[in-house]
């Protein structure tokens, strides 16, 4: 089976509850034995609309990367992110 990959691009406009969303991810994304890839740092901008915040995490599968997204840790973490920023998020089957 090919890797999965969740593909985040944010703008965070409440630092304090975000900084709670990503403690609960983190959690979420141990549990589901996930690689973070990028994780902010610096970007080119080349095409479209951006966020300054970019997020590349690894996962086993598909399958895998969607249990941790619909897992009730993650589901309690996202709660926080709801109103402390603008997420785009995609997960993406690997090659």
């Amino acid at each position: 089976m090919p890797k999965a990959y969740w593909v985040a691009h944010v703008t965070v406009t409440d630092p304090e509850p975000y900084k709670l969303y990503a403690d609960g991810a983190s959690a979420a994304f141990k549990k589901y034995n996930a690689n973070v890839l990028a994780r902010g740092g610096k970007f080119e901008d080349l095409e479209g609309t951006n966020h300054p915040r970019n997020v590349v995490i690894e996962f086993a599968d598909m399958e895998t990367a969607m249990a941790c997204y619909n897992s009730d840790e993650y589901q309690a973490a996202k709660k926080h992110r709801e109103n402390a920023g603008i997420a785009n998020i995609i997960i993406v089957e690997g090659a």
